[in-house]
């Protein structure tokens, strides 16, 4: 990360700082410049060519702290999908190393055999941005699935698809994209059986992991959630 990159970023939020007040995408441009600066800084940290933290990262939460930090993420979630949840159509889960688990399912998030997110699904996006902003001590990694139908190729290239779709639109939300980490796994890993219609629409889905980044343990937010 060079001092330019850096520059550019803090100069970019100055700029947006003076739009006008009644600009109706000022709320927007800010956060998107806000994320572009937490990227840059966060970025830093790390060696490009080698991909190793050089340094402790900025915003790190202290060991003592992360249970207290996640609890409050964890119910900042439960409450923007509140309404998700009451539809069975998300689920919100906290793992033993403190990893919050958001599971979306794809079929409301994504038509059949497409990449491209539904307009229904991205007011969910919008709330789970939003936490992620509120938040901001964490990295996100986006793992989309698919379930058997179809070439395991086929279906492994669109897996990956659809997560990229999420991220790109996270970023549009103002999340950084040094935050984020987009995955398919394709028919790889179904949490159901795929002999079944109901088994096959639970295999389809989009998982959010929201890992904190811990003071000393930064690289451990990095590493790729387990299957």
């Amino acid at each position: 990360m060079t001092t330019t990159r850096l520059t550019a970023a803090f100069l970019a939020v100055l700029v947006l700082a003076g739009c006008a007040a009644d600009d109706p995408h000022r709320r927007a441009k800010t956060g998107a410049a806000i994320g572009a600066v937490s990227g840059a800084v966060l970025g830093h940290q790390l060696d490009d060519e080698a991909g190793k933290f050089v340094g402790a990262a900025v915003g790190a939460v202290a060991g003592a702290a992360v249970g207290n930090y996640m609890d409050k993420q964890e119910q900042a979630f439960e409450q923007a999908l509140a309404q998700e949840r009451r539809q069975h159509a998300a689920e919100v889960q906290r793992l033993k190393d403190d990893t919050l688990k958001l599971t979306l399912s794809n079929e409301v998030s994504f038509d059949f055999d497409s990449a491209q997110i539904k307009p229904a699904f991205k007011p969910t996006l919008r709330e789970v941005a939003g936490v992620l902003r509120e938040y901001p001590k964490s990295v996100v990694h986006i793992v989309g699935h698919t379930d058997n139908v179809g070439p395991a190729d086929y279906n492994q290239r669109l897996s990956q698809r659809r997560a990229e779709a999420v991220k790109q639109f996270l970023v549009q939300q103002g999340i950084s994209g040094e935050r984020i980490r987009a995955e398919g796994r394709g028919e790889s890993d179904p949490r159901a059986t795929n002999e079944t219609a109901s088994g096959r629409q639970l295999n389809r889905r989009v998982e959010i992991y929201v890992k904190p980044v811990v003071e000393g343990e930064e690289e451990r937010a990095y590493r790729t959630p387990g299957g």
